[in-house]
């Protein structure tokens, strides 16, 4: 197929100069490439799982629900200042950036809960949205909360992506987190 298009091509008007005759093959070897390259990052999933992001359809839905549920119980845990519940939800290199771009271990974290540096009265989740590849879960959410971090009010409106990997046991931890407070119109002026 691709001969003929070039017999087409050489035996058109436009391309009789030997020189651009190898322009336009040059171009189509560009094309093609291109086109390998791309089926190169593409194909590795499908060859695992036959699947585009290596997790079946039904296998994906059941993951979005185990995250949905492991984020229900940060959300509680949080709540309730149950460390010992953050503590089983975080990957030992747990790794977070707070809003104020603080980076918080898992240790930290734990603690911070412990001591009650960090106090949450309400915490709402609004617009949560779990994607799956392989073995990583993201999650970007919004969040209303009201609380208090080392007697600092913290109230307000908070957008957040939380990451997930599953381990070989077969658990998904949270390995990171990142925070970013959205600025209310009355914030800008």
């Amino acid at each position: 197929m691709a001969a003929n298009s070039l017999r087409r091509i050489a035996s058109n008007d436009l391309f009789r100069s030997r020189a651009s005759v190898l322009r336009a093959v040059r171009a189509l070897g560009q094309w093609v490439g291109c086109a390998v390259l791309g089926a190169a990052i593409i194909v590795p999933g499908f060859a695992q799982t036959g699947h585009p992001n290596g997790v079946p359809r039904s296998q994906r839905h059941e993951y979005r629900h185990e995250i949905a549920q492991l984020e229900e119980a940060w959300r509680e845990a949080i709540l309730k200042s149950d460390s010992a519940a953050l503590d089983k939800l975080l990957a030992d290199d747990y790794t977070g950036i707070t809003a104020k771009g603080a980076i918080q271990t898992k240790d930290q974290a734990i603690e911070s809960l412990k001591s009650g540096a960090l106090q949450l009265t309400v915490l709402e989740i609004l617009d949560r949205k779990v994607r799956v590849y392989g073995a990583t879960a993201v999650v970007t959410s919004m969040a209303e909360l009201t609380g208090s971090k080392s007697d600092e009010e913290m109230t307000g409106r908070y957008r957040y992506t939380r990451v997930y990997v599953r381990n070989p046991q077969g658990q998904w931890k949270i390995v990171s987190f990142e925070a970013s407070r959205i600025q209310e119109s009355a914030d800008h002026k």
